[in-house]
């Protein structure tokens, strides 16, 4: 059903006018550019924004009137974009802007309570209890200091072995250069539990990974079976020296 636009309404452009210069102020309004119907007897007119933050918006007012009234009252002022307007990112949840590495000193994340990555601790790794089993079970653990409330699922295991894999695991670029893998390092602490079958931890002060995981096929070149000879960067002997100052007489074969 098409709306007809209400001819008192219409009219009503200097009121519009007035009522955005005094929301907008001067400088930011420009010429009208349309009025549409919202509902019987109510309008909203159209004027161009040239405020430079707001390319492609506009502002949109709207008047009405009661029945059988000659004078229009405005109803809102609001700045509205447009089809090509420039607008601000779309907003994400924090639980969804929250990337590895973000929380620092001082900082609290909290865990959500279906966590699909944690478990009931006193389950070893299953998932078939339910949210309210969990609250209880937590509740009973802390008061009777049983362990930890929560531990790894398998899918936390599995996305936490997959996560590593990718920076510290044997296709890293490190690890195509090393001479020998972290399983065979002397430096190399194995993990316990089911991770502890392909990751360890790197002790060697002068590696990068030093305090880091390491899956048992990295390497880098920092490995306890580098021998002293073989450290260091080792340029081929001098062919020709040409350095020691020439004698009178003498020719120097590159000329």
């Amino acid at each position: 059903m098409t709306i007809k636009v209400d001819a008192v309404a219409a009219a009503g452009v200097d009121e519009a006018l007035l009522a955005v210069l005094s929301e907008a102020g001067e400088g930011h309004v420009g010429d009208h550019v349309g009025v549409y119907a919202e509902a019987e007897r109510q309008v909203t007119h159209v004027f161009e924004c040239l405020h430079p933050g707001y390319q492609g918006w506009h502002w949109a007012v709207t008047l009405t009137r009661a029945p059988r009234a000659r004078t229009v009252t405005v109803d809102e002022v609001v700045l509205l974009p447009g089809e090509d307007a420039l607008l601000a990112p779309r907003w994400v949840p924090w639980a969804e802007r929250i990337a590895p590495g973000d929380v620092g000193p001082g900082m609290l994340m909290a865990t959500p309570p279906e966590d699909p990555r944690l478990v009931p601790g006193y389950t070893a790794g299953s998932s078939t209890t339910t949210e309210e089993e969990a609250m209880e079970i937590r509740a009973v653990v802390r008061e009777l200091g049983l362990g930890r409330t929560r531990v790894l699922s398998k899918e936390g295991r599995d996305s936490t072995a997959e996560r590593w894999l990718k920076t510290r695991g044997p296709e890293a670029s490190e690890a195509r250069q090393a001479p020998a893998p972290c399983s065979t390092c002397g430096y190399f602490l194995r993990l316990r539990g089911e991770l502890g079958a392909v990751f360890g931890v790197c002790s060697n002060s002068f590696s990068s990974t030093d305090a880091g995981v390491v899956s048992i096929e990295y390497g880098c070149g920092a490995h306890s079976d580098v021998v002293e000879e073989r450290r260091g960067i080792h340029l081929p002997e001098v062919m020709w020296d040409d350095s020691a100052r020439m004698t009178s007489g003498e020719t120097c074969l590159f000329d």
